[in-house]
């Protein structure tokens, strides 16, 4: 280790609170390279990769945690796109309920077992990713920031895997800073600022999948879903759950609309450019209504096989009925969710709902979640009750708002932190040691 890099090391150790001094020390004397075998092991492959680490903490300093960052954007993003992001259906009972019910679930860990080695990959669709968070579907990023969702996805190209995550995806990755390293998964919207093309450009190693709205106008839809396919995007991810926009208060309050320098990018005239002007109440909503198709039902799903050989994930399902009919009807995997709580308000928090669905499908497909994740024990409890992969929305934005490319990043790298933290202490070392009896309800405790 060279003597500058040691100094810069251990000048900024006060600020890595959560760092075992024992990866500290592997990494002080051990590179990439070495053939030494070491017990201690950390996801920063060289001394290097970790002094970028230390660098971007220490240029984002006092922004520690998800909520640091939604500070920020709440106190620099317009009110036009802020309350666009922010808001949920109703009195937003949803939107609180998807965070504070992860509060109703306590962790049980197990002490007295080898976490010197933690790995936080997973597999998702047979696609192996670096960690069990990917990036939501969020409508319009480039109001957060001019690079918007191709920058979001550039992150996604770019996280880092680990030694570990390379030998139990079974695959031969080679050297670590090659291009298309596992990252993790971005689900482009619809309803980007960005097109498909330009995403898949800037971001052509990155595990891209497609949420899908299916116009009323069906023939465009069909030609948005070959754009899909031939950009080399890997699913689609059909919205179920919109046949209208919910009721969001401050979009109606501000007259929401796209400001006019931006477009809908995936499409061409007036529905790439009618959310750019309000007749009224909320320019999304109206935008909705006139194109969007209410009629859809579960034979649509038939259609939709028909047009493509991606697989199909379902977002939105919220009940147990609605899980089994989805994979009867062919649904490669199921994503539970309530929207971000902005369809209805007073529906259920995602992380409630997750037991029924993973219990009725019984294995069948996989079962991913977002709506109210927030931190590393979050993920851990999804985990744990059964989804195999979680997905985060607003804090991506609120990342991008930060700094673009790099804010995302952060938001990642804080994520990743935790979960491996939260693994470590209770005693678990891959997804794979996770079990259900290490997350129960509060009422688990609740003893008359």
């Amino acid at each position: 280790m060279r003597e500058q890099d040691s100094n810069l090391l251990h000048s900024h150790l006060p600020s890595l609170p959560s760092m075992p001094r024992a990866c500290l020390k592997r990494h002080s004397t051990i590179g990439l390279n070495s053939s030494r075998k070491e017990k201690n092991h950390c996801s920063w492959s060289t001394v290097n990769d970790l002094i970028l680490h230390i660098e971007d903490m220490s240029a984002n300093k006092g922004l520690v945690c998800l909520q640091d960052y939604e500070q920020y954007a709440h106190q620099n993003l317009d009110k036009n796109a802020l309350d666009y992001y922010r808001s949920g259906a109703g009195d937003e009972y949803s939107l609180e309920l998807n965070r504070t019910s992860f509060k109703s679930y306590r962790i049980r860990p197990c002490c007295l077992v080898d976490v010197s080695s933690v790995d936080v990959s997973t597999q998702v669709l047979g696609t192996c990713v670096s960690l069990p968070v990917g990036i939501s579907p969020t409508a319009m990023q480039r109001m957060a920031h001019p690079d918007g969702e191709c920058a979001t996805a550039r992150v996604s190209d770019k996280y880092p895997t680990t030694a570990t995550s390379k030998v139990m995806c079974n695959k031969d990755w080679g050297v670590f800073a090659a291009a298309g390293d596992a990252g993790t998964v971005f689900i482009l919207s619809t309803l980007s600022t960005s097109s498909v093309e330009e995403v898949s450009a800037a971001a052509p190693h990155t595990t891209k999948w497609f949420q899908l709205y299916i116009y009323k106008d069906r023939e465009l839809t069909e030609k948005l879903v070959k754009r899909v396919e031939d950009a080399g995007y890997q699913a689609l991810v059909l919205t179920v759950d919109a046949p209208v926009f919910g009721i969001r208060r401050s979009d109606v309050r501000n007259k929401f609309k796209l400001p006019p320098h931006l477009t809908l990018a995936n499409f061409k005239g007036l529905h790439a450019t009618d959310v750019t002007e309000s007749k009224g109440g909320s320019g999304i909503n109206e935008y909705v209504l006139s194109l969007f198709d209410p009629a859809l039902s579960w034979e649509d799903i038939n259609w939709l096989k028909s047009i493509t050989k991606l697989p199909i994930i379902l977002k939105g399902i919220l009940t147990a009925q609605d899980a089994v009919r989805g994979v009867d009807a062919g649904a490669a995997a199921i994503l539970v969710s309530n929207h971000g709580a902005r369809q209805i308000d007073s529906t259920p928090a995602s992380i409630e709902v997750l037991p029924e669905v993973v219990k009725a499908v019984g294995g069948r497909v996989e079962v991913y979640l977002d709506g109210g994740v927030r931190q590393g024990t979050d993920i851990f409890k999804a985990l744990a009750l059964g989804a195999k992969m979680v997905f985060v929305g607003r804090p991506a934005l609120w990342g991008l708002t930060h700094s673009g490319q790099q804010g995302v990043k952060n938001i990642l790298d804080i994520l990743k932190w935790e979960l491996e933290t939260t693994f470590s202490l209770t005693g678990c070392n891959s997804v794979q040691n996770i079990r259900p009896c290490m997350v129960v309800h509060k009422s688990f405790y609740h003893k008359l």
